[in-house]
């Protein structure tokens, strides 16, 4: 599959524009004009559609009290798939490890970075169950990248959520590893809120801990401004096919 282009777009799309940020001299997306009560259909086919056409569909949502944001205002800052092929994931999570159990003293959220957790099991289509989780989405704003698969659609559009804590291409790194070992895919995207499919979730709480390193050290606000407790938050993803994140 290689990247398509926004000026070949598919048939059968709602009423929406291309979206060329300020500081760029190419659109970095097609999006919906409006919330769509039925976009999970349409994500459906579009997702079906997107080694066709090299555009990876996204749900979307703004601002909660500026909607506009930062899909319709081009509040985005797109970068080449380069940026993420020169990362190593591993590289990224160590860094973060460290960075933000440096003031930790004890228990699981101390000690030295641990390595990647090893790859979930399953027999379930990864995409099979992407299209689950997209079809029960609620309204949302419908967007097109032209991006290989999901991980890198977030750099290439230049979305910039989690700015306060990591850049998106290192997001977009480690998302690449999920996806090869958790059979993630990209559903929707927010202001600063990031949903994933998960088709091969951790089945013990051991596995769910070594996952839960990962997920701490990518977005610490899901255990400090979220559960606020490590543990709870590995059994959480024990079995859970959705994996959601948030950035203050």
């Amino acid at each position: 599959m290689s990247r398509g282009s926004l000026n070949e777009l598919p048939d059968g799309l709602p009423a929406g524009k291309l979206i060329t940020p300020e500081d760029a001299d190419r659109p970095a997306l097609w999006v919906s004009d409006e919330r769509l009560p039925d976009a999970g259909r349409h994500w459906l086919r579009l997702y079906d559609l997107r080694h066709e056409t090299g555009l990876y569909p996204l749900l979307l949502d703004g601002m909660a009290n500026d909607p506009s944001r930062p899909w319709h205002d081009g509040e985005l800052w797109p970068e080449p798939v380069g940026a993420i092929d020169a990362l190593d994931a591993g590289d990224v999570l160590e860094k973060k490890w460290n960075s933000v159990t440096e003031d930790s003293q004890a228990g699981p959220l101390s000690g030295p970075w641990p390595g990647l957790a090893p790859p979930g099991k399953t027999d379930v289509d990864a995409d099979t169950v992407a299209r689950r989780h997209a079809q029960g989405s609620d309204s949302s704003l419908l967007g097109l990248v032209p991006a290989d698969r999901g991980a890198d659609a977030l750099t290439v559009v230049g979305w910039d959520g989690p700015c306060n804590h990591i850049s998106t291409d290192k997001i977009s790194a480690v998302i690449r590893t999920w996806e090869d070992r958790f059979g993630v895919r990209v559903i929707s995207v927010g202001f600063d809120i990031l949903r994933l499919s998960v088709a091969a979730p951790p089945t013990t709480i051991e596995h769910a801990r070594q996952i839960a390193v990962e997920h701490h050290a990518l977005c610490p606000d899901n255990i400090w401004q979220g559960v606020g407790d490590f543990e709870e938050y590995a059994k959480f993803l024990v079995g859970a096919e959705s994996w959601w994140f948030w950035w203050d």
